[in-house]
């Protein structure tokens, strides 16, 4: 009796041995459960907020790579068309860079050279926004703190935030897939899984620096660099060689999704770089999570002056916003330095093809083949801008939600005054970087700079006008503010594809930018010009009246 009150075992198995190896076992799986507690409810969460913004750029994306194939059977329409394609484009290298090598003569090996590239960008760039808003962007409002106080693993948000990724990319892999099997279905099945794959790469890239900052606007604008990095390093290689080959190419995450050559005998291996990227960078931000506190980053934000300097709500816009306007300044001066540099070779090549050269004049105009494909490009680019304009608005949005606005409306600072802060940012930073797409124009091409700078200031009139939708918008509907990013969507596909669709007209007119006159090298025309700036004064002064009489958002 003393010896069993003592600690004397009772007869029977010994607990030790395999039955302790999985009691630990069990432990650990419990721990892990408890990591992830919740995930399934913060995904549903997230795909209803996601619920506009996903479909409309999952449908710009896919319909973006399903359109193509029509367009080059009308292009190249011969074999020997084809082939005199890949024999040029093996000798410009200017190309090369901005679209890739060509690996086949296939409408779908043609389909995956012309779209591939810019299709996983614009996966990694969905990823990205789809990460960083789950997951900093709500640390950095305070919501995550109230989830995180009630049944929520301490995982579950940033599993929640890349599955919520992966169904997009998903979503985007399914459509192409799907659409262009008609053409061969490993090559469609190859170019699907390709692109989701770099989607991938750039949500787990957009995890970890989400780890690593403290402000959600910097985190996107990390990941954003990154992307742009990846594409320099790619069109830097594949100008060099014209069979992908170079050490560049290889760098890049855009650069794998070439080498997998869809269409042209698949290298199924390439798929394991995307793997294998998106596991460690996976792992890694896993890891970072679980060594933080909520609302913290291992990069703090630098503490300010003991004095504030700044005076003004106008300064405080400037000082939310200056990263961002640097950014896509350096990033427009690029481009149109590239693209003007490559303007000559592309208007050679253009012009041994009939069918191309009508797109690129639907595009730019009748004008002389180079002027129409400098208007082209730089028509592209104000489409692109308009992104910018509604990125930069709906900062508005996102300071009112999150609650810094009431703290500044609080003072002397009435709402007007508040929300042409960041207005003068938006409009007037559209107005920057087209002058600057202009001078990199103009450096790149080498030729008389005042007409193009006038062909890019023409562009910003159409800006202006998704910029004053997207004003409308939040001053009005603040709950459908984010319905301004379809708008821009819209715009882009209306734009980017139309024109190689052949649409009507009445279509094409459906952007402000189908209305604007095609220079370099057609005539200012001045009426269409100045009912689009009286359009976009009219829709901004309409949402600025609906922001002074609603209450301001929670």
């Amino acid at each position: 009796m003393t010896a069993t009150a003592t600690g004397a075992q009772p007869s029977g198995p010994h607990p030790s041995g395999p039955q302790s190896t999985d009691s630990g076992s069990t432990r650990s799986r419990t721990t892990g459960s408890r990591q992830l507690a919740g995930t399934g409810a913060l995904l549903r969460f997230a795909l209803r907020r996601d619920r506009a913004m996903i479909p409309v750029w999952v449908a710009v994306n896919a319909l973006m790579v399903l359109s193509m194939p029509n367009t080059l059977e009308g292009l190249y329409a011969t074999p020997a068309e084809r082939a005199d394609l890949l024999t040029q484009m093996s000798t410009n290298s200017s190309l090369r860079a901005m679209i890739g090598p060509v690996f086949g003569d296939s409408i779908g090996a043609l389909t995956a050279w012309r779209v591939g590239v810019y299709a996983g960008a614009l996966a990694a760039v969905t990823s990205l926004l789809v990460v960083v808003r789950h997951t900093r962007d709500e640390e950095e409002s305070g919501r995550q703190e109230l989830v995180a106080s009630g049944m929520v693993g301490r995982r579950a948000s940033l599993t929640a935030a890349l599955l919520a990724a992966a169904v997009a990319d998903a979503l985007v892999a399914l459509l192409v897939a799907a659409g262009l099997a008609a053409h061969g279905t490993t090559g469609a099945l190859a170019l699907g899984i390709g692109i989701a794959g770099v989607g991938m790469v750039f949500a787990t890239m957009a995890a970890i620096v989400a780890q690593l900052t403290e402000s959600a606007r910097l985190a996107r604008g990390l990941t954003a660099a990154v992307l742009g990095a990846a594409f320099v390093l790619r069109a830097a290689g594949d100008s060099a060689t014209d069979d992908g080959s170079s050490v560049l190419t290889w760098l890049s995450p855009l650069g794998w999704l070439e080498n997998l050559r869809p269409y042209a005998d698949e290298r199924w291996w390439v798929l394991l770089l995307f793997v294998t990227a998106a596991a460690g960078q996976a792992t890694v931000a896993y890891a970072l999570a679980g060594r933080r506190d909520v609302g913290m980053s291992f990069l703090p934000t630098r503490p300010g002056p003991a004095a504030g300097r700044l005076g003004s709500a106008a300064a405080l816009a400037w000082r939310l916003q200056r990263g961002s306007v640097l950014g896509w300044s350096i990033g427009f001066f690029l481009a149109g330095l590239v693209y003007g540099g490559m303007t000559q070779g592309a208007a050679d090549l253009v012009g041994d093809n009939d069918n191309a050269r009508e797109i690129i004049e639907r595009m730019g105009g009748q004008a002389g083949l180079t002027d129409a494909f400098l208007s082209a490009m730089i028509g592209m680019l104000g489409l692109i801008a308009a992104l910018y304009v509604v990125a930069s608005v709906l900062r508005l949005h996102g300071e009112e939600t999150s609650g810094r606005a009431e703290p500044v409306l609080a003072n002397a600072v009435g709402r007007l005054r508040w929300a042409a802060g960041h207005l003068v940012i938006a409009f007037g930073g559209a107005v920057l970087i087209m002058l600057l797409a202009g001078l990199g124009f103009a450096l790149g091409y080498g030729k008389d700079a005042g007409p193009v700078l006038g062909a890019c200031l023409v562009q910003v009139a159409g800006v202006w006008v998704v910029g004053g939708l997207a004003v409308l918008l939040h001053g009005v509907a603040p709950r459908a503010a984010m319905a301004a990013w379809g708008v821009a969507g819209a715009v882009l596909l209306i734009g980017w594809v139309g024109p190689a669709l052949d649409v009507p007209q009445t279509v094409l007119d459906l952007s402000p930018f189908g209305h604007l006159p095609k220079l370099p090298g057609g005539e200012m025309e001045w009426g269409p010009v100045l009912v689009l700036l009286l359009l976009a004064a009219a829709l901004t002064a309409a949402g600025l009246a609906g922001l002074r009489r609603r209450d301001v958002t929670t």
